[in-house]
């Protein structure tokens, strides 16, 4: 089956590879079966690190958390747009 023209290609869907366990980290999102949060992954792409780095740093990581931490960022700022967390922007 073809993909529409304007669709974005399928990535792998970040459920499968992040969790949120209240028990683990407070709650906050991790890379499944590890104490990574997606927040530290995050940090490392903002700051310009490459996901070889990212991999160099914490051995444990496979390329696709990486994806999975970018695809649930992705899917915060969605959420974001048709439910206002907390943030405002003022002209």
């Amino acid at each position: 089956m073809a993909r529409k023209q304007n669709s974005p290609p399928r990535l792998p869907d970040w459920r499968d590879r992040i969790s949120i366990n209240p028990r683990v980290c407070h709650g906050k999102p991790c890379i499944r079966g590890t104490r990574i949060m997606v927040t530290i992954i995050l940090d490392y792409l903002r700051a310009g690190e490459s996901g070889e780095e990212i991999i160099f740093q914490y051995p444990t990581l496979k390329p696709k958390d990486i994806q999975a931490a970018m695809g649930y960022a992705a899917w915060l700022a969605h959420e974001e747009d048709q439910h206002p967390l907390h943030t405002e922007v003022t002209a």
